[in-house]
């Protein structure tokens, strides 16, 4: 599976961390940076993000900001991303299992680096359920449709 990653510089440790532990579990990363702690925008990275797995050059995304308030609202701008800003295990599960969320997002200040990595593995191993889950999905499809510009 092929991940691809970004951070602002307020997630920029949390995503290097996130990246070594990813490859250690043989995952495939592609980072989209930032590549240091100086100050930079978040959007650029979201995007980055975004795009890779809304055109299918990854499966799914990890995205990193000082509160993934910024990183999820970027990347759920991008038609087809379903982007889930988690702060529990709970959270990263049912994100897959009901919204079939293809990007994860953390908020480095508020989840340390073990409680990330768990969420990490929740969600990667967790499916969609599909069912009723599935016309709420596309209900949202619709909607990119209807204001897509």
């Amino acid at each position: 599976m092929i991940v691809a990653i970004g951070a602002d510089h307020g997630g920029y440790e949390l995503k290097e961390a996130v990246k070594v532990y990813l490859e250690s579990k043989m995952y495939k990363v592609k980072d989209y940076g930032t590549d240091s702690k100086e100050s930079v925008d978040y959007p650029d990275f979201g995007l980055k993000v975004a795009k890779a797995v809304a055109e299918g050059e990854a499966e799914t995304g990890i995205l990193i900001c000082t509160t993934g308030i910024g990183q999820s609202i970027t990347a759920n701008k991008v038609p087809g991303i379903r982007a889930a800003l988690c702060l529990n295990e709970d959270q990263a599960k049912f994100s897959r299992l009901h919204n079939n969320a293809n990007v994860i997002v953390f908020g480095a200040r508020y989840t340390d680096e073990d409680k990330v990595k768990e969420m990490i593995d929740v969600y990667l191993t967790t499916g969609f359920d599909g069912g009723r889950h599935q016309r709420r999905l596309d209900k949202i499809v619709e909607i990119e449709k209807r204001y897509k510009k």
